[in-house]
């Protein structure tokens, strides 16, 4: 590609090729999980039984890398993939890094608490990459001092906070609470490590505003 004089080059950096990624990565996810199910409906949900996160159990670990893309029903699927997007896209705003620190740890925090208590059933879905990701957009604007972002932590708060009760107990015995609570302690987990570390005096920060 040639630079034409007097015209700045688009780079990954700008907020609209960071849109433009979050775009295509969200919305490849969410294409893949519809894929997923598509093939999982077609063998009555067999899959689960392979891929779903069994607790406490030497296979179980290994379940924690696949569970997430497996769901019970399209109905399961539709109804994690828009806060899926809407969360995973602010996140990515802020760059590939934090997209995939946030999403590493809710993922992973999601499984190991599943792992350790949760039910004798099969657990699938990806609601704790979504708990993960909103836990993970409500405090980090607390942890980076920024209003921006804990303004809009409080615009986020008030339009879904209501699912932050899916961290609590069920009596619900099909909804994964586990899943829940440990995706959002895994995004609690990413804001603390992506803390902006204090700048030495007299150094001013190289950073584009995050939103």
């Amino acid at each position: 590609m040639l630079d034409v004089p007097g015209q700045r080059t688009p780079t990954r950096h700008t907020p609209a090729a960071r849109a433009q990624g979050g775009l295509l990565v969200l919305g490849l996810f969410v294409a893949l999980l519809f894929g997923i199910e598509l093939v999982n409906a077609a063998t009555f949900h067999a899959l689960n039984r392979t891929f779903g996160l069994r607790p406490r159990s030497a296979d179980g670990l290994l379940d924690i890398l696949t569970f997430p893309l497996f769901h019970a029903s399209l109905g399961h699927v539709i109804s994690n993939a828009l806060p899926l997007v809407i969360f995973g896209f602010i996140v990515f705003m802020s760059g590939l890094r934090v997209f995939l620190t946030a999403a590493a740890l809710s993922w992973f925090g999601s499984g190991i608490v599943v792992w350790l208590i949760g039910g004798w059933g099969i657990t699938v879905g990806a609601s704790g990459l979504v708990f993960g990701l909103f836990a993970f957009l409500l405090v980090r604007g607390f942890f980076n001092h920024n209003w921006w972002q804990i303004a809009l932590s409080v615009v986020l708060f008030l339009a879904y906070g209501g699912i932050l009760f899916g961290v609590l107990p069920s009596v619900a015995g099909f909804v994964s609470w586990q899943a829940h609570l440990g995706g959002a302690m895994g995004g609690v987990t990413a804001a603390v490590l992506l803390r902006p570390r204090p700048v030495p005096q007299g150094r001013t920060p190289n950073r584009m505003p995050e939103i």
